[in-house]
This record gives C-alpha cells, sequence and structure tokens, in this order.
C-alpha cells in the first residue's frame, strides 16, 4: 500500500473544461518542482501576510500537539502535470512531508490557474482525514473562497477544518505509552523495596546477626528477659554490645 494518498477536492469550476481528467495513460513530467519555504509556500504569491501568519500558526501548533506536519502550498499553475493531484503528489513526495512523523503528512496544494485544489495524506491520516470529511471541506472551505478569489481565507479555513479532524492524532503515542507504563512499574517496585527496607531497620530482631531476641537473650545481657544480671550498656555486661 503507497505511504501517502492524493484526492482532488471538488473544487474545479465550471468554466474550464481543460481541467478534466483523461482516462488514457498517463506518466509524470520529470519538471522542476518549487522549493519547500516552511510551513506556507505561497509559490503563486496571492496570499497576504495576514493569511501567511494565520495558516502557519494553525500548522506551527499543529504539529506541536501532535506531531502531525501539515503544508500549504499555492502555485500558478499545475503545468506541466496533468491536474492539480499529480502537482501534490510529485511534491508530497520530493519535499518528504510527513516522513518524519512517522507518515503523518498533510498537503494541502492550490493551483490559481486551474482553480484546482489538492489534498494528500500520509497513510496514519487516512482513517482520521476520511473522504466525508475532505468532501465536507472542499464544498464548504475551499469550494466557494476559490470561485470568490479569495484564497488566503479557503486555505485557512481548510487548514483550521484539518488540525480540528487531527487534533487526537499522537506520532509515536504507541512507544511513550510503552514508557509510561514501564515507569509506573520501577516507581510501583521501588515504592515497596523503600518500605521493606525501612521496616527492616527498624526491626533488630531480624538484622541482628546472632537473632538472639529471636532466642530470647536481649543485647547486652546474656540472660532472658529484663530481669537478673542486666547491666546496662557497660559493667558486667557479657554480650555484643548495642549495634
Amino acid at each position: 500500500m503507497s505511504r501517502y494518498l492524493t484526492f482532488l477536492i471538488v473544487c474545479i469550476l465550471a468554466a474550464n473544461p481543460s481541467s478534466s481528467s483523461s482516462a488514457t495513460p498517463y506518466e509524470r513530467p520529470t519538471a522542476k518542482l518549487p522549493d519547500p519555504m516552511g510551513y506556507v509556500s505561497d509559490h503563486a504569491k496571492v496570499l497576504e501576510e495576514e493569511w501567511r501568519a494565520r495558516i502557519r500558526s494553525v500548522a506551527q501548533d499543529l504539529e506541536r500537539k501532535t506531531g502531525v506536519e501539515m503544508v500549504v502550498v499555492t502555485v500558478p499553475s499545475v503545468k506541466p502535470f496533468r491536474s492539480a493531484n499529480d502537482y501534490a503528489t510529485a511534491i508530497y513526495e520530493k519535499w518528504g512531508i510527513g516522513s518524519a512523523q512517522q507518515e503523518h503528512g498533510i498537503l494541502v496544494l492550490l493551483a490559481v490557474e486551474e482553480r484546482q485544489a489538492a489534498l494528500t495524506l500520509g497513510r496514519q491520516m487516512l482513517p482520521v482525514i476520511t473522504p466525508p470529511v475532505m468532501s465536507q471541506i472542499g464544498s464548504e472551505y475551499l469550494h466557494p473562497s476559490i470561485e470568490r478569489g479569495h484564497f488566503g481565507e479557503g486555505l485557512y479555513r481548510t487548514a483550521v477544518a484539518l488540525a480540528s479532524h487531527s487534533q487526537n492524532v499522537r506520532v509515536g503515542s504507541p512507544s511513550r505509552t510503552h514508557y509510561k507504563g514501564i515507569g509506573f512499574w520501577i516507581t510501583l517496585f521501588t515504592s515497596i523495596g523503600a518500605i521493606a527496607f525501612f521496616w527492616w531497620i527498624s526491626r533488630p530482631d531480624l538484622r541482628h546477626p546472632y537473632r538472639r531476641i529471636q532466642r530470647g537473650e536481649y543485647w547486652g545481657t546474656g540472660q532472658g528477659g529484663f530481669g537478673g544480671n542486666w547491666g546496662g550498656f557497660g559493667g558486667s555486661t557479657n554480650g555484643e554490645g548495642y549495634r
């Protein structure tokens, strides 16, 4: 199974019939792809600084809380690629989005000239960002904004929606849970050991080397009980003395 999957979000305007897909076999062009510019790569230069900052903030917050890497990209055109899907797939591969996050990557691509948007997901995100979720995001946020030319607003709302659906993802959570479990048992056994140690040192009858108290011979007397020839800690005592 591929480690990523790309979906063409339904936001292609009717005025662009040339953007429809062909059923003929297709080989991906070997065109030069743009370089990444961080969480927001506005190569089409259609995003105002305010919208770039907002989108960047959402992506940063998402990665800090969950480990999911989300990147938003605009390009002037998908050419020489056939569609935004193919372009997004090529960028996802080249940039290695989500690779360090164990395939928890999200790429949102907007092609201005073709009025197309594509979403590429790492394999681990497929159970979270499902086709119904993508369809809803496309119809509610991307399509209306692209139709009006409000690219910044549409991409920002899309980023917020994707981040909201990804809030419960935790990259590497099995490993952290495993170590938490080990820490619990270490703490438990350490506590039990400490209790046993303090109990042991509070019982001289258990730690005295000759176990004399167990035989009824108290320290410093050589006799049974507290009577008889008790002489305190010195004088006529014949015992081992206080230890």
